[in-house]
């Protein structure tokens, strides 16, 4: 018999009682965790959809107030955009490191 059996064994039972204690997690959590993706999305878009609206918002009121050969509302709307995405890659980012930290309790 190998001199592995030992640690192999116990590096099994212990993977095999994270996994369980995830299943057991989940099972708990199932109708939380549809309603969390839902949300998710949300935050998401409202996000993205918020600096986008202000970008435009302003590009409009600046295209107004002065008249000048540059489209102000398009490059508000991009900037807008820009910072949209980035807002929202900073809060799936944050959401994923959170559950990677609760996966390794």
């Amino acid at each position: 018999m190998s001199d592995n059996g030992p640690k192999y064994g116990k590096r099994f039972s212990r993977e095999v009682h994270v996994r369980e204690k995830r299943k057991l997690r989940a099972r708990e959590n199932k109708t939380d965790q549809v309603w969390f993706g839902l949300g998710m999305f949300g935050v998401v878009g409202w996000a993205v959809a918020i600096p986008t609206v202000l970008g435009i918002f302003l590009g409009v009121w600046i295209d107004m107030k002065w008249h000048t050969t540059q489209s102000w509302t398009l490059m508000l709307l991009m900037i807008g955009l820009i910072i949209g995405c980035l807002n929202a890659w900073f809060w799936v980012n944050r959401q994923r490191k959170s559950i990677n930290r609760e996966r390794e309790e």
